[in-house]
């Protein structure tokens, strides 16, 4: 395709840069024994790509040959990934399943499981795997979008919208690095993420799940994001192919009505970056390009992505979306495979699913060698992340929470936090200052980290174990400093008013109501709005800090702060990470990677338009300020 070719001329490296402080270093050494294919273990200056055909014609060969001994049944099972709650270790055995996930919540038991009884679950899935005829072993999947989120005591990175205001490669790297470190306590090898959505409206609930609305933020960070995973042979996937961030009005699985030119120069490019950077997998997206389910799609699936582009990972489905193809279940399954998924995410209908491929390469309406190129596929993504050597692989407990993933974690957020207004040197705060701090956000890690959090919406707990909140931070902050916490407008200095949006995730996150009282927004924001009024009117310095997963609009009660700031998503080193920044330990980084409208009718004009005209909007793409 003349299109895709075109885009390597097309996209230059853009990388936004703001003043920061000193910082200290973050330890990042590769123990090369438990991580010996890590590029940083190599002899070799210039080591080949971690494809099985990098890996020799012996990988090629033992695949080949294993591939060779399967049963059409087998083969179909190993294309199936079923969902931990409603399949038994007893069940993989029998049938051969080639992959398990566990959904956003779907804990072994309980929130609060341990990492050992994550193990338990994990070892017994793979075990029951091994002793199936096959003997294959299995993949198991978990969405750890920001950490990994799923397990209790984990560190809670900033979401991607944060990160894409960070907009640092190497800081994109080492979180990533990290997840996988906390994914492999348990065991679990394969994330769903990262999310290249490039999100071009807000109202959609998953926008801080993108980095931003411009590809040029996904040029400076989609490589080390897959890398940071892969280098430790835990599997990437990038996500959502494609189109996801620009369905018509931001509706959640909707259908994106696009020119050429817009999937050139925006939604494609995030994926030529994931398939040049080696991504083992890549999940269809549920929404339309031009009225066609990407899930039911040949061109852009086997003509554009796998052809083309030249993608030699595998295709997974997303949650149950085959079944919003057209057709009986039969007709659902034929379509998708044959558009080229290789993988089906079938979390309850995995029995009949299996055997629905049997019967349509029976009937012909499958060809058997589609089969075989879907599961050598997947075959070869185990053996490259030795799935077949130690399927039993696990990093011990020192690695969960540790105290470098926690200054990581605190490091992002300081890099992630956009100054948007600063007026009479509104800000650093003074540590010896009398403060009055409110509102929704002030005391909840469950608000600072979001959806994807325990649940798969997140959770409204305040405490999630570890981390600390703004009001954890500010009364340390202010106890070594002869500073004090007050709990009236009257007696204070200074009052910083939290405004905070409530957890959400897809669906339940789409809003046509951006306001800071309305939609998704927390109730309180409305009293805690009323008092910053009445301190702007009684002359102190008023504060705003806003947890959101996306711009929301501002209107007039910006007229009552003196400064503002944008702190997105921070998760559980939030608190701790917004004081080191107010209080003037550390410069404001961050950058907006997204346009902040002025008003609702602006919501969907981006930086991507010709005629974007940055004067128009409340605070335009790659504003924010410093204290320099």
């Amino acid at each position: 395709m003349k299109k895709l070719i075109l885009l390597l001329s097309i996209f230059t490296a853009v990388t936004l840069s703001a003043c920061t402080a000193d910082e200290e270093p973050i330890d990042n050494t590769i123990d090369c024994e438990q991580f010996p294919t890590h590029r940083d273990c190599s002899d070799d200056p210039d080591p080949e790509p971690m494809l099985c055909d990098g890996l020799g014609d012996a990988c090629i060969e033992e695949v080949e040959e294993l591939l060779a001994t399967l049963t059409l049944e087998q083969k179909a099972a190993q294309m199936i990934q079923a969902e931990r709650s409603s399949i038994t270790p007893g069940q993989v055995e029998t049938y051969g399943i080639g992959s398990i996930l566990s959904g956003g919540g779907s804990h072994p038991s309980a929130y609060d499981n341990t990492t050992d009884e994550w193990f338990a679950m994990y070892e017994a899935y793979q075990q029951a795997a091994l002793d199936a005829d096959a003997g294959i072993p299995l993949l198991y999947g978990i969405d750890a979008v920001h950490g990994n989120n799923n397990l209790y005591g984990a560190t809670i990175f900033p979401h991607n919208i944060g990160l894409g205001a960070a907009n640092d490669a190497q800081l994109m790297y080492d979180i990533s690095a990290a997840t996988a470190r906390e994914m492999l306590v348990t065991g679990i090898q394969w994330n769903f993420a990262p999310a290249l959505s490039v999100v071009q409206n807000i109202r959609w609930g998953r926008t801080y799940e993108g980095f931003s609305e411009n590809p040029i933020i996904h040029d400076n960070l989609t490589a080390q994001a897959i890398l940071g995973y892969q280098d430790l042979d835990v599997i990437a996937t990038a996500k959502h192919y494609f189109g996801d961030g620009g369905t018509s009005g931001g509706v959640d699985q909707g259908n994106s009505v696009m020119l050429s030119q817009d999937v050139i120069d925006i939604h494609m490019a995030p994926y030529i970056e994931a398939v040049e950077a080696g991504v083992d997998t890549i999940m269809i997206s549920y929404s339309s390009v031009n009225g066609t389910k990407m899930h039911g799609s040949q061109y852009w699936i086997t003509e554009i992505l796998k052809e083309d582009m030249g993608f030699e990972g595998f295709i997974i489905s997303d949650w149950n979306a085959i079944h919003q193809l057209p057709g009986d279940f039969e007709d659902q399954i034929v379509l998708s495979i044959n558009a080229g998924v290789d993988m089906l995410m079938e979390p309850y209908d995995w029995e009949q699913a299996m055997q629905l491929i049997v019967e349509a390469v029976e009937g012909n309406r499958i060809d058997e060698e589609r089969i075989d190129d879907a599961v050598r596929r997947i075959l070869q993504i185990k053996h490259k992340r030795g799935l077949f050597d130690d399927p039993f692989r696990r990093l011990d407990d020192s690695h969960l929470y540790s105290d470098d993933h926690a200054a990581l974690a605190r490091d992002a957020v300081r890099k992630s936090l956009v100054l948007l207004e600063n007026d009479n040197d509104s800000l650093p705060l003074d540590k010896n200052d009398t403060i009055y701090l409110l509102g929704p956000g002030a005391d909840n890690v469950g608000y600072q980290s979001g959806g994807w959090t325990r649940f798969w919406q997140g959770t409204e707990d305040a405490d999630l174990g570890v981390g600390s909140s703004i009001l954890d931070a500010f009364t340390e902050v202010l106890a070594a400093n002869g500073g004090t916490l007050v709990n009236t407008v009257a007696a204070a200095d200074t009052v910083v008013v939290v405004l905070a949006e409530t957890p959400y995730s897809e669906g339940w996150g789409d809003n046509d109501n951006l306001t800071l009282t309305g939609g998704n927004a927390h109730v309180g924001n409305a009293a805690a709005l009323t008092i910053a009024a009445q301190a702007q009117a009684a002359g102190k310095n008023v504060v705003g800090i806003l947890i959101s997963g996306r711009p929301l609009l501002l209107e007039d009660h910006l007229d009552h702060f003196d400064s503002f700031v944008a702190a997105w998503l921070p998760g559980t080193e939030g608190g701790a990470g917004i004081a080191d920044v107010l209080f003037g330990d550390y410069d404001f980084h961050g950058t907006l990677s997204f346009t902040w409208p002025a008003t609702f009718e602006q919501v969907g004009y981006t930086s991507n338009r010709e005629d974007y005209d940055e004067m128009l909007v409340q605070y335009p793409f790659g504003y924010g300020l410093t204290y320099n």
